[in-house]
C-alpha cells in the first residue's frame, strides 16, 4: 500500500496523475493487466521517446511495476499496474511525535504451528524440505526470507524498546502478504486472523496467491510457478480501534493491552482451521516480492499518566 501523510508528501504523485497521457496509461494496464512499450504507444499514437518519460514518472511514483521481456527482436520492456491501494490521510495525532522502529525478519518468529503445504527459503535457497513442517526448527530459518504455509500460524515478538516510564499509544506493523494456493492463483481467498498476545485484533481477506510476474525482489533463482509477489499490508492498532490500510476492521483497542516500557508483545498472523477462506499465507521479505522490506514494526509512546492534550 502507497501511504500518503502529508500533501509535500504527495507532491510528485499528484503532478505524476495530472498528466491526461499518463492517465490513459494506467487505464490501458487497467484493461489489459500487461504490456510493451510498443504496444502502448501503438495505442496512444505517440511515439517511444515521448513515451518513455511518462512511463519513468509512473515508475518513479510506485504506480508501475516494469520487467524486462526476451522475445521476438531485442528486449521489451513490460509495464503493469501495482495492485495496491493509495491511502491519503492527513491526519497526524499527536501521539505519533515519539515512535521507536525496528524490522523483524521472516525467519525470527518465536513460535508456530503449521501444516502443508509449508516451506521457507533464504535469498540463496531453500530451507529443508518443502512440505515438512520439521524445518520451521532448523537453526537456518533464522536467514528465512520467504515462509508460506497452508493452515496455522506463526508468531514474533515484536521488539520493545521505548524509553523507561512511557507508555504505548500505538502498534503500527506493515508486511508484504498473500495467500498461499497450490502453484499459484491470484484468486484463491484466504482470511488471515491477526492477534496480540492471544487476542484477536481482526482479520484480513488476502484475495490471491500473485504469480502472474516475477515479483521485482524476487531472486532469479526462485521457482517460476511458486509465490512471486504479495501485497503489502499496513495494520495500525490505537486509541480508535484496529485498522488495515485505513480501514477499521475490529474494535480492539490499544489501550486493552496496557502496554508500557516492560511489556512483551507477540504479534501472532494465522489462517485458522475454521475460516470460511482456508486459502493459507505467505510471508514476504526484503528479497522477495515487490518491496524491499521486512516485517516493520513501529511503537509509539508518550509518558506514562500523560493523556495527549
Amino acid at each position: 500500500m502507497l501511504q500518503i501523510t502529508s500533501p509535500e508528501e504527495g507532491l510528485e504523485l499528484f503532478k505524476t496523475l495530472g498528466s491526461e497521457v499518463r492517465i490513459d496509461i494506467i487505464k490501458l494496464l487497467l484493461t489489459h493487466k500487461q504490456m510493451n512499450m510498443n504496444e502502448i504507444a501503438k495505442e496512444l499514437q505517440i511515439t517511444n521517446g515521448a513515451l518513455t518519460s511518462h512511463i519513468k514518472k509512473l515508475e518513479g511514483c510506485g504506480l508501475i511495476v516494469i520487467s524486462n521481456e526476451s522475445s521476438g527482436h531485442g528486449n521489451q520492456k513490460l509495464c503493469s499496474l501495482r495492485k495496491e491501494k493509495i491511502l491519503i490521510d492527513f491526519e497526524t495525532p499527536r501521539t505519533l511525535q515519539n515512535v521507536s522502529s525496528n524490522d523483524i525478519k521472516v525467519g525470527h518468529y518465536s513460535d508456530y504451528k503449521v501444516y502443508p503445504t509449508c516451506g521457507l527459503a533464504s535469498s540463496t535457497a531453500l530451507i529443508g524440505e518443502v512440505d515438512d513442517t520439521r524445518y520451521f526448527s532448523h537453526p537456518d530459518r533464522y536467514n528465512a526470507d520467504i515462509l508460506w504455509f497452508t493452515r496455522g500460524y506463526v508468531e514474533y515478538e515484536i521488539p520493545n524498546f521505548i524509553p523507561m516510564a512511557q507508555r504505548i499509544t500505538q502498534i503500527t506493523l506493515s508486511a508484504e502478504l498473500s495467500s498461499e494456493a497450490p502453484g499459484v492463483n491470484s484468486v484463491w481467498p484466504s482470511d488471515i486472523t491477526f492477534s496480540i498476545n492471544d487476542k484477536e485484533i481482526g482479520m484480513w481477506t488476502s484475495p490471491g496467491d500473485f504469480g502472474d510476474v516475477q515479483g521485482i525482489f524476487t531472486p532469479d533463482w526462485w521457482f517460476p510457478n511458486w509465490n512471486q509477489y504479495g501485497l503489502l499490508k499496513l495494520l495500525v492498532i490505537n486509541e480508535a480501534g484496529t485498522f488495515i490500510d485505513g480501514l477499521q476492521i475490529s474494535d480492539v483497542s490499544i489501550d486493552e493491552f496496557m502496554f508500557d516500557y516492560r511489556s512483551k508483545i507477540r504479534f501472532r498472523l494465522a489462517v485458522k482451521d475454521d475460516a470460511e477462506h482456508v486459502g493459507g499465507l505467505t510471508i514476504f521479505g526484503s528479497s522477495f516480492g515487490n518491496y524491499a522490506q521486512d516485517i516493520r514494526a513501529s511503537l509509539n509512546y508518550m509518558p506514562i499518566g500523560d493523556d495527549g492534550e
